[in-house]
């Protein structure tokens, strides 16, 4: 059953502005304007005006006091965002006359949108799918021109598109496989010969969309990119650096990081998640070794791992207690310091001794800059960075994509063992519901009132 309330919220946020926009949806809310809108054009009724049509005029309270000079945008379903009526008033920016105008519908028959509401409803009204409706999330929330150009793809619904032919065979072969077992003598019999090359089919276009997630969720995400190392080795210069700005204190003081520092930098369009972390060494006080044991977890969690060594001390047993710690992980040893007068490090021999990439660079000058940020595009996308149709960025979808792979598989080794054609037909359709998750045809109400949250008031 769907809400027919009428919902309203600021579609901009407070603050001072040029505008700030007070945004209706429901039935009855275009009549609910109406009653405070005096209209500069005489005799004009909003009731009575053409879809998509902007009005100039004034609002004003119960006893005929003006609030605000006001452009009125009467939008009629089923043309609009959530395919119910939509008004939108567009006040003057300020704090005052955009709550006044707000507080007013709210105290006339309108309540407050629940965070998301407004998408909410355009998907159960079935203007755009739940795939879709995570991806204008993800638009809001983009942090860099590529990760929005990616969202905006699954926005248009170019990975709903994918989801749904692969759904509409899965669901072919399944209607084929019943009327096997339910009208044996009316059906042509397939081979498992026949069977067996639709399922590797659709296999590997899962397994396609799988593998996108492993660049995709950094666009969403953002990669956790950690800078360890010793004390002094100019962990904070280069944060400083990738920054553009002195957001890191840096002196000549071991141990001045003592706390994380974490921001985001766009690299080549993927958002850098970059935390600064303190200074690894033995023999320090109990402040200090508190912000070491969260650069171990740090180092855990990260995406990427820049271990940065200084060029002038050479490999010391400090590095080494380093670079034991990220054992495992996908690693950049960053050689720093190469303005130095005196070198230590043999750029060919550090990577011959260790086998990870190495790149060196002065973060002081920003020597070697545009080397480390191309090397970790490289370390990360492999090159092909948003060069896909669309990218799988999200964990739900990617977790029910994985889903539906597991259960093609057993499709498969059902056929290849001779199974009763009632195992093939569970294991297609765990398939083709495991894809309804991701637009929203077979998800739980749930899951639905969980993604909705994440949204803010207004969208």
């Amino acid at each position: 059953m769907l809400d027919r309330d009428i919902i309203v919220a600021l579609g901009t946020p407070i603050g001072e502005a040029a505008i700030g926009i007070v945004r209706l949806s429901g039935s009855g809310c275009i009549a609910l304007v109406e009653k405070f809108f005096v209209p500069k054009k005489k005799g004009l009724l909003l009731s009575k005006v053409a879809s998509h049509t902007v009005h100039l005029g004034v609002i004003c309270d119960r006893e005929g006091k003006v609030l605000d000079e006001v452009l009125v945008n009467v939008m009629r379903a089923p043309r609009t965002y959530t395919r119910e009526d939509v008004v939108e008033v567009y006040c003057h920016g300020g704090i005052v006359p955009v709550r006044a105008v707000l507080r007013l519908f709210l105290e006339n028959g309108a309540r407050l949108a629940e965070p998301g509401e407004f998408t909410k409803r355009a998907f159960l009204n079935g203007r755009i799918d739940l795939a879709q409706a995570e991806a204008v999330l993800d638009v809001i929330r983009a942090r860099t021109e590529n990760s929005a150009l990616i969202a905006v793809k699954n926005l248009r619904g170019e990975l709903s598109e994918a989801i749904n032919r692969t759904r509409a065979t899965l669901r072919s072969l399944l209607i084929h496989v019943e009327a096997e077992i339910d009208f044996p003598e009316d059906v042509d019999e397939m081979t498992v010969e026949q069977r067996l090359k639709q399922l590797r089919g659709l296999k590997k276009d899962l397994e396609k969309m799988i593998k996108s997630f492993h660049t995709g969720r950094y666009y969403r995400e953002g990669l956790a990119t950690a800078i360890v190392g010793k004390p002094n080795v100019g962990k904070s210069t280069l944060l400083n650096l990738f920054l553009g700005e002195e957001r890191a204190i840096v002196t000549d003081i071991p141990g001045t990081t003592r706390d994380l520092i974490e921001e985001v930098v766009n690299v080549h369009g993927v958002p850098l998640r970059l935390i600064d972390t303190a200074g690894i060494r033995e023999h320090v006080d109990v402040v200090e070794k508190i912000g070491i044991e969260r650069t171990r977890r740090v180092i855990q969690d990260a995406d990427l791992v820049l271990v940065l060594l200084d060029a002038a001390d050479g490999l010391t047993e400090e590095d080494f207690q380093v670079i034991n710690m990220v054992k495992g992980k996908n690693v950049l040893l960053v050689v720093n310091k190469i303005d130095s007068p005196v070198r230590k490090i043999d750029k060919k021999i550090l990577h011959e001794e260790l086998s990870f990439p190495v790149i060196e660079i002065s973060a002081k000058l920003g020597w070697g800059f545009e080397e480390l940020k191309n090397q970790i595009i490289a370390m990360v996308g492999n090159g092909v960075v948003g060069k896909e149709s669309f990218l799988v960025t999200n964990f739900r979808h990617f977790s029910a994509l994985t889903k539906a792979l597991n259960s093609l598989n057993e499709a498969e080794k059902a056929l290849q063992l001779g199974l009763p054609l009632d195992c093939l037909a569970v294991d297609l359709w765990e398939a083709w519901s495991a894809l309804g998750e991701i637009t929203g045809d077979t998800v739980s109400e749930e899951v639905i009132e969980q993604i909705f949250k994440e949204f803010c008031v207004g969208k």
